[in-house]
Parts: C-alpha cells; structure tokens; sequence
C-alpha cells in the first residue's frame, strides 16, 4: 500500500478516476443539455470518432498551432537574443513588445481575416503573435542574466562578440527558452480556439462552436477534453526532447 501511495502515474490514475466519477454523480440530477454525463460524452466520443470528424479536427488545429508557434520560436529566438545583447536594440524595440505583448490576439482576427483573408494563413498568423513576446521576453531575461564574469573572461581570452554568443550567452538561455516555448505553446491553444470559433470550418475550435448550433453540449466537452491531452502531449514531446538533447547544458523540466 506505500508503494501505491508513492507512485506518482498512480495517483494519477486515480485522480482522474474519481474525477470522472464525480462528474457522473453531478450529472444525474442535471439536464444534458447544461451537463452531460460521461456515458453520453463517450457515446459521442464514438461517433465522432467514427465519421472522421474529431480526427479532422485534431489535424487542422494540431497543424495550425505547430506552424504558428514554430514560427515565432524562429523569430523570437533571435529577436530575444539580439535585445538582450544590444541595449540599442532593447530601447528602441522594447516600447512595441511592451505594448503589443498585452493586446490579446482575439483583438486582431478581424484585421488579420481582412489583410490574409480567412484561410489557413490567418490562424497562424495569431499564433505566431501569440507565440513571439513570450518567447522574446524570456530570451531577454535569459541574456540579461547570463554572469558578466563569464563574459568578461570570453573577451579575455580574445573570444568575439559572435563567438561570445554563440559559446556563452546561447548555452546560458536554453532554460529560458524552453520555458518561453513551453509557456508560448500553452497560449497557442488558447489563441487556436478563439480564432477557429470566428473563422475555421475545420478543428476543434470549429468543432466546439459548432456544437452549439445543434445542442450537442457533449461535442462541447469532447473538444475541451481533447484540446487538453493534445497539450498535454504536446508538453511530454518537448520535455521529452528536452532531456534527450539539451541535459547536457543543465537544462532540467
């Protein structure tokens, strides 16, 4: 029995059991219109399951979101790296990233429907937004404290400033961009819903939406659900990815 309690997947396991259970005991006495109960979510499951339709949409947001948030991971890696370097570059970019860092990208659907039109390009142009500031805030915040000691003794020994960047500043901030990727991933499933609510035939966004058109309250909680073990597969990857190639520079999730 102290085995048991000791098990973390166990306890897991178990967590999510009585929470299920839970939510059957709540349901019974609510109409299935403001609650299903987990049969009916299940039975639903299936049908979904089997016409394509939630598998369509698990590709179509999985698509969308690994674009724009790649995106932003190329952009904002650099960006990050060379604000934090440069105090030139840090003033003169740091009024916009602080300014558009707090304008939510649901803001933007309608000019970003207008200018790209509402295909694929739209959806992950917000992620890409989404994605960017943070990944750029955390580069900052990385560079910025990286020991001056070390740089010091690079320039020392007659290192360059890229070598110095590529040497000592870039192993130093790995934490803080696997962070800002982390905490950027999160926020595109976020972004992904709104902007598939407003302008998407296909995806879970979609998917969700459209349930309320035929008071399938079910497909509802099927999307939620599904939108949070993709993340959370999604966030396994990367820290699997991250332990398998970046242990070596100390970076530990």
């Amino acid at each position: 029995m102290k085995s048991f309690w000791s098990s973390p997947k166990l306890l897991g396991v178990l967590s999510v059991v009585l929470g299920v259970a839970i939510w059957g005991l709540i349901s019974r006495n609510m109409n299935p219109l403001f609650l299903p109960s987990p049969l009916a979510t299940w039975r639903s499951l299936g049908e979904l399951v089997d016409d394509g339709t939630l598998w369509q949409a698990i590709l179509f947001s999985s698509q969308r979101i690994l674009a724009g948030w790649a995106l932003g991971l190329v952009v904002g890696i650099p960006l990050g790296l060379l604000m934090g370097a440069s105090r030139l570059v840090r003033t003169l970019l740091d009024p916009y990233i602080e300014f558009f860092r707090f304008v939510p990208p649901i803001a933007f659907v309608t000019l970003v429907i207008i200018w790209l039109g509402p295909g694929e390009a739209s959806k992950i142009a917000l992620i890409f937004y989404t994605t960017v500031f943070i990944v750029v805030l955390n580069m900052i915040a990385g560079v910025l404290s990286v020991n001056p000691l070390r740089l010091r003794a690079a320039a020392a020994l007659g290192a360059s400033k890229p070598w110095v960047m590529a040497t000592v500043i870039l192993p130093s901030t790995l934490p803080y961009m696997i962070t800002g990727a982390r905490v950027a991933m999160s926020n595109s499933f976020l972004t992904i819903v709104a902007a598939e609510m407003v302008a998407a035939q296909h995806g879970l966004g979609a998917l969700i939406w459209l349930s309320r058109s035929y008071g399938r309250t079910e497909w509802v909680f099927i999307g939620i659900i599904t939108l949070g073990l993709l993340g959370f597969l999604f966030d396994r990857i990367l820290r699997w990815l991250t332990r398998r190639f970046l242990t070596r520079y100390g970076v530990s999730i």
